[in-house]
């Protein structure tokens, strides 16, 4: 196909099909700004929307971009103050296209060479009057389709752009996992659909293995969706006997018909001071507190924990031996004051509610999670009641990160690279990111040392989060990939776009996003921003999983849900 040249006119006949997708030209911008695009008077603006992809014809290049921004301008400013009878066909033909006319802002977001057929980043703009067109089809394929040289089956199709039905928008499933990733949007837009549908592609196409701390048990064995149930991650086709359900609370699990494979219990002489220390947001741990458990843990021992919570006020010592507590003991040495001794006891006690947490645990709940993410499978671990229990939560995840993450660090350093004796790389999954990633307290956290890290010891994160705002900037300047919902809080616009690219252009775009199944996807994993309708999570979904398998039978989905219920 002959590259196309700039300067085509209007055909005094029938328009070609190129022409019939012609926009207008460019009239200025910059590429910082965007470009500023003069529609053709036959172009209905109503029809345009933000988010949609156009194709700049340069001279020997062609820019890649998207529509950030519609206006309408006029030519003589006073048509705005004394504006003409819109009910006069004749007036308002004579007005439209020269006197009043609509721009569109894009921003370039690609170049392509002519010779070239990769895209590049763009350095520069078009010249004036270059003419834009609607990207077609194939054009968008081109930009997002999978190199030959990395193979299709380490691609997974996240949705299609909006007002181009089946076009599929695949996402780089080496590059996702590569750098932590994240799924930012207000209450009620689909991020826990969102994170469950990557992570479907990325265990399903074995790119990582995960460990999942679900929240609200929507992850493992089945979810609520807007039908009814729909299946969870080790439901569906192909990942089965690569995800381990745990749970914090059988009897919830049982009374969800929750197939789970393992129960985690941790013990009281398990917890480390450092366990603990993250729940200061939580439950109101000052300093002076937190260096107080420092020190319970050097004077008592591994049953530091057991004997702070078992004696719930320190008795005071009665004679000259000293036969009181422990704790006694301590206070009247003057190393912890019996005000500070009393907060711990107050503010800990609410471990006592925490059916999982034992005096002594019959195995190390980190290593039994560990064994299995060893073997390539990945765990989901249910909260059960205890999900809507912040320090619960907070409390198990740092507890448990902290430890896998030692030992990948451990393996790591002793396969001294070489990569058949290093451990599988795994993609931790934390809902409510921010309650670990706060400034301040990311620097001194697992989490936040993960995410600087990029991929170095083999581990990132996929962090879910509502307010993007309240994640330390630095953590946020590490996500590789995001994926978008609608936020409507300034900060937290500001903050998910932070250090992007063009991000004042972009704002328009996330700021119109619909509540549900629609999403900006932007980094690592896309060659480019992209607004998808996500696909949906549904039957076709399982059966498109089932086909990709192997699986032709035309019954797919019904035999595949009988095997299930069988094997229940």
């Amino acid at each position: 196909m002959a590259w196309p040249r700039e300067g085509m006119e209007r055909s005094p006949n029938r328009p070609s099909e190129k022409e019939a997708r012609r926009l207008g030209r460019v009239i200025g911008g910059s590429l910082s700004e965007g470009l500023v695009v003069k529609l053709d008077p036959r172009i209905a603006i109503e029809g345009l929307a933000v988010g949609r992809y156009v194709v700049i014809h340069g001279y020997r290049r062609r820019f890649f971009g998207m529509i950030t921004d519609i206006r309408l301008d006029s030519a003589n400013p006073d048509l705005a103050r004394m504006p003409p009878d819109p009910d006069d066909p004749l007036i308002r033909d004579m007005v439209s296209g020269i006197g009043v006319f609509g721009q569109i802002h894009v921003q370039p977001m690609l170049l392509l060479e002519e010779g070239d057929p990769l895209p590049r980043p763009v350095k520069t703009v078009p010249a004036h009057f270059a003419p834009v067109y609607e990207a077609t089809e194939e054009e968008v394929h081109a930009i997002f389709r999978p190199r030959r040289e990395e193979g299709e089956d380490r691609y997974f199709v996240i949705g299609e752009p909006l007002d181009m039905p089946g076009v599929r928008i695949p996402l780089n499933l080496d590059r996702l996992v590569e750098r932590s990733s994240g799924v930012f949007g207000k209450s009620g837009t689909g991020k826990t659909f969102l994170a469950r549908l990557l992570l479907a592609g990325v265990i399903y196409h074995n790119a990582s293995v995960a460990l999942i701390f679900d929240m609200h048990n929507e992850y493992g064995w089945s979810a609520p969706g807007e039908g009814g149930q729909v299946p969870g991650l080790k439901q569906l086709p192909g990942c089965f006997s690569r995800v381990v359900i745990a749970t914090l609370d059988e009897e919830s699990s049982r009374r969800r018909n929750s197939r789970y494979d393992l129960v985690i219990r941790i013990g009281y002489d398990q917890i480390e001071p450092e366990d603990v220390e993250l729940l200061r947001g939580v439950i109101g741990l000052s300093e002076v507190q937190i260096g107080a458990l420092y020190m319970l843990r050097r004077r008592l021992g591994r049953d530091w924990l057991r004997i702070l919570l078992e004696e719930e006020e320190a008795p005071p010592v009665e004679d000259e031996e000293g036969g009181g507590s422990p704790l006694a003991e301590l206070v009247e040495r003057d190393l912890i004051t019996s005000s500070t001794l009393g907060a711990l006891q107050r503010k800990l006690g609410l471990f006592h509610r925490f059916r999982f947490l034992i005096p002594r645990a019959p195995e190390d709940a980190a290593q039994a999670v560990l064994s299995r993410l060893l073997q390539g499978q990945s765990v989901v671990l249910e909260f059960g009641r205890y999900g809507n229990d912040m320090a619960a939560y907070v409390l198990v995840a740092n507890y448990l990160t902290r430890r896998i993450h030692a030992e990948y660090v451990r393996r790591k350093e002793m396969a001294l690279g070489d990569p058949g004796q290093e451990p599988p790389h795994l993609v931790i999954v934390v809902e409510e990111a921010h309650k670990f990633l706060q400034p301040g307290i990311a620097e001194h956290t697992v989490f936040g040392t993960i995410a600087r890290e990029l991929r170095k010891y083999n581990v990132t994160l996929l962090i879910v989060d509502q307010r993007p705002s309240q994640i330390d900037g630095e953590v946020l300047s590490q996500i590789g990939t995001r994926v978008l919902c609608l936020l409507d809080h300034e900060e937290d616009v500001r903050a998910a776009l932070s250090g992007i690219s063009g991000a004042s252009r972009l704002r328009e775009v996330l700021a119109r996003l619909e509540t549900k199944q629609q999403a900006l996807l932007l980094g690592h994993a896309v060659p480019m921003p992209v607004v998808v309708r996500t696909r949906d999570y549904d039957s076709s979904f399982v059966e498109d999983l089932a086909r990709r398998g192997g699986d032709r039978s035309p019954d797919v989905v019904e035999k595949y849900f009988r095997v299930m219920r069988d094997e229940d």
